[in-house]
């Protein structure tokens, strides 16, 4: 699977769309991993060795019912003990466990090394609705 959104979170969004669909309302949150490579289609490849840490992340409110950006920073996250090339992250609704959403990859890939920090100060997630 290339970076994009996850099958669960498609589905939800689908099935509201039936006469009989299940509700999908919002997360209780968004946390933000760190990868080496893409995070594949369960978001759970080549999750950083540096740090495994999921970090919270708030987004502002949708701008024109299209695209959701960071309110803040996120991070930051510390190196742990080893040099790696962070490409991706992965975005999930807790802090461990919880359901994988979306993937998306660096605009840069990242050479991390030991006790370097990371901290990911924007992130862009938008749909295309129909043209007027």
């Amino acid at each position: 699977m290339a970076e994009g959104l996850s099958t669960t979170l498609v589905s939800n969004w689908l099935n509201t769309l039936r006469s009989a669909g299940a509700a999908f309302g919002p997360v209780a949150g968004a946390f933000v991993q760190l990868h080496t490579a893409n995070p594949g289609a369960a978001g759970t490849t080549a999750v950083s060795a540096g740090s495994n840490t999921r970090i919270a992340a708030t987004f502002n409110a949708s701008a024109a019912g299209s695209a959701l950006a960071l309110s803040g920073n996120v991070g930051p996250w510390t190196n742990g003990g080893t040099s790696e090339t962070l490409t991706d992250i992965s975005v999930w609704t807790a802090s461990s466990g919880g359901t994988f959403l979306f993937s998306i990859a660096l605009s840069v890939s990242k050479a991390w090394a030991s006790a370097d920090t990371f901290t990911l100060t924007t992130l862009g997630v938008s749909m295309a609705p129909q043209a007027a």
